[in-house]
């Protein structure tokens, strides 16, 4: 018995021809298509500026966001005493891992966006022309 072609692959029929398979054998054939567009990401130079301005970022919001425990830490501190080492603690890190996260985040979007990566993905939801 023949080995089916899988996508990209070619194999042999019953009559000994090659079938070949590819985008128009699978059943998702008017919208499986591939990003045809190079990203600028794929330049190693705009790579490089892009990362360092994503770790630049970063940098200066773990610092805003340690000054920003510091001073939530010291409001509750000031208004409340001393309730628990836990509460403290808790604050803490309950309010930096959320803001580096959203940091993070939203540094990944500005990344993405600001160096064009996002126009060099096609849209897949219709179906379009080879032509």
């Amino acid at each position: 018995m023949p080995r089916k072609a899988v996508h990209g692959e070619s194999a042999r029929d019953d009559g000994g021809a090659e079938v070949k398979a590819g985008v128009e054998s699978t059943p998702c054939a008017p919208y499986c298509w591939t990003m045809t567009k190079k990203s600028p990401l794929d330049d190693p130079e705009k790579a490089a500026f892009a990362w360092d301005r994503y770790r630049r970022l970063m940098r200066f919001m773990f610092l805003l966001t340690t000054g920003t425990v510091i001073i939530a830490i010291a409001v509750l501190y000031k208004f409340n005493g001393m309730v628990s080492v836990h509460f403290y603690i808790a604050t803490a890190l309950g309010i930096g891992f959320a803001m580096l996260l959203m940091s993070a985040l939203m540094g990944l979007v500005f990344l993405s966006s600001g160096t064009g990566h996002d126009e060099s993905v096609e849209d897949l939801s219709e179906p379009r022309n080879r032509d």
